[in-house]
C-alpha cells in the first residue's frame, strides 16, 4: 500500500492507502460517522466504477437523496472522491472495508445504510450475506457479466448460486447481459436493461475540460494543426510499443504528438523513461515544450481524448501483466477511431458492436500497430466514418444514468 505511493509525482496531494487504513477495516472518524449514517451506499472499485458512482450519484441527488455514501478500494479512486466531495458536501467517500465477516459487521453497524448498489455487478460475499441478514437492499448497477465469468459462475452453480437470489435489481448493460444472469438463476422480474452509464453523455457536445487541456498542450508547442495520438489506460510493455511506433510514425508526420496516460500513476516515471529518445513532458510539472505528454494525474483522461486524431486503448496488447482491456467506450462516443489489441476481453460485447459497425479498428499483436496508425492518421474520410459508426453504435447507452435511477427509486 505503501509502496504505490512512493511512485506518485506528488505525496502531499493524494490520500493515499494509509490513509484509510483504519476505514478498510471498518472504523470511522466521528464526523464520517456522522454524515453517512443510514445513507445509500454505491460500492465501486478503482477509477472506472468510481466515475459511474458519481453520475449515478448525481443523478439520484437530483431526485431527492440524502447524503450518499461513496466506496472504493483504490488511492485513485479515492482521491477522485475526495475531490468531488469538495464541491458537492453530500457525497461521503469512504474506503471499502476488507471482506471479511467481523470487518463487514463493524461497519454495517457503523453505517447502518438503506441500501447497498454494487457499480458493475462485482458482488462481495460476506457484504451481501450480512447485509442480507439485516435486511439492508441489494442492487447491482450498471452490471455486466463476461462469458467467461458466466460459465465460471455456472460451474460453481451450487456453491455460488445463492449470490444471485439476493439482489432485489440488477440494472444491466447490454442485452446480452440479461442472458447470462438469466442463466445464473436471476428471476426476469429482478432484471432491466438500462444501458451502459459510463458512455451516457459521453459525447463531444456534453460538458468538458477540452478549452483548458488545449490551453495546456499549446504551451508544450502542440499546434491546432497537430495530428495528434493519445494512447490511455496503458500498461507495460505498452509504452515502449507505442515508443517504437513513434518513432516511425514522426518521419511520416513530422507534426504528431502523443498525449499517453498509463494506467497506474505511479508508473509516471517509468513512462517517462520510455520515450527519453524525445521532448518529453508530464502533466504535474509546468510545461515545456515537448513531443510526448505523459499523463500523471487521475480522472482526466476522457477529456484528453477530446484532443486526438487516433486513439489507442491500452491493456490490449499481448505480452502484458494482465490482460483484458480498458474502456474503448469513451473514446469511440466522441467520435474518435478508435485501435486496440486482440485482448478486450473485459468489453467483449462492447468490442464486438464496435467491430462489427466498422466502428474500431482491431488489431492482432503490437507489430500491425504501426500500419493501423498510418492508415487512419493518413485517411481523413476514413477517421469520419470510423467516428460517426462508433457515435451510432453508442447511441442506445444514452440516458442510461437516468433509466437506473429511475429503477432504484421505485
Amino acid at each position: 500500500m505503501r509502496k504505490r505511493e512512493r511512485g506518485r509525482a506528488s505525496h502531499a496531494k493524494p490520500p493515499g492507502y494509509h490513509t484509510g487504513m483504519a476505514q478498510r477495516f471498518g472504523r470511522y472518524a466521528p464526523e464520517v460517522r456522522e454524515k453517512m449514517r443510514g445513507a445509500l451506499w454505491l460500492h465501486s472499485i478503482s477509477v472506472g466504477e468510481t466515475f459511474v458512482a458519481l453520475k449515478l450519484a448525481r443523478q439520484l441527488r437530483a431526485r431527492g437523496a440524502g447524503n450518499i455514501i461513496i466506496s472504493v478500494t483504490t488511492s485513485t479512486g479515492f482521491e477522485l472522491l475526495c475531490d468531488a466531495a469538495q464541491r458537492d458536501s453530500w457525497i461521503v467517500p469512504i474506503y471499502n472495508p476488507i471482506d471479511l465477516r467481523f470487518v463487514v459487521k463493524r461497519a454495517l453497524a457503523a453505517i447502518s445504510p438503506r441500501e447497498v448498489v454494487f457499480i458493475e455487478g462485482e458482488l462481495w460475499p460476506n457484504l451481501v450475506d450480512l447485509c442480507g441478514r439485516r435486511g439492508i437492499g441489494i442492487v447491482l448497477a450498471n452490471a455486466r457479466m463476461s462469458p467467461r465469468s458466466g460459465r465460471r459462475f455456472k460451474k460453481f452453480r451450487q456453491i455460488a448460486g445463492w449470490l444471485w437470489a439476493m439482489p432485489r435489481l440488477v440494472c444491466v448493460q447490454d442485452i446480452e447481459d440479461l442472458s447470462r444472469f438469466r442463466e445464473l438463476g436471476v428471476p426476469d422480474d429482478r432484471l432491466a436493461l438500462t444501458g451502459n452509464i459510463k458512455f451516457d453523455n459521453a459525447l463531444a457536445d456534453s460538458a468538458s475540460r477540452e478549452a483548458e487541456f488545449r490551453a495546456f498542450a499549446s504551451t508544450l508547442g502542440f499546434s491546432a494543426n497537430d495530428p495528434v495520438l493519445v494512447a490511455g489506460s496503458t500498461w507495460a510493455p505498452e509504452e515502449s510499443i507505442l515508443a517504437a511506433a513513434f518513432a516511425t510514425l514522426q518521419t511520416e508526420f513530422p507534426g504528431l504528438r502523443l498525449i499517453i496516460a498509463p494506467r497506474h500513476v505511479e508508473r509516471s516515471n517509468e513512462v517517462m523513461a520510455c520515450f527519453a529518445r524525445f521532448r518529453v513532458a508530464r502533466r504535474s510539472q509546468p510545461a515545456t515544450p515537448a513531443e510526448v505528454l505523459v499523463i500523471d494525474a487521475t480522472g482526466e483522461l476522457r477529456d484528453w481524448y477530446r484532443l486526438a486524431t487516433v486513439v489507442f486503448v491500452g491493456k490490449s496488447l499481448p505480452g502484458i501483466a494482465q490482460i483484458g482491456g480498458q474502456n474503448a467506450g469513451e473514446p469511440a462516443a466522441l467520435g474518435k477511431p478508435v485501435v486496440f489489441g486482440p485482448h478486450m476481453e473485459n468489453f467483449a460485447a462492447l468490442t464486438r458492436h464496435l467491430i462489427d459497425a466498422d466502428a474500431a479498428k482491431q488489431i492482432p499483436d503490437s507489430t500491425a500497430l504501426t500500419d493501423a496508425l498510418r492508415t487512419l492518421l493518413r485517411d481523413g474520410g476514413l477517421r469520419e466514418r470510423i467516428g460517426r459508426s462508433a457515435r451510432e453504435v453508442l447511441e442506445p447507452h444514452q440516458g442510461a444514468t437516468a433509466r437506473t435511477a429511475e429503477k432504484l427509486a421505485l
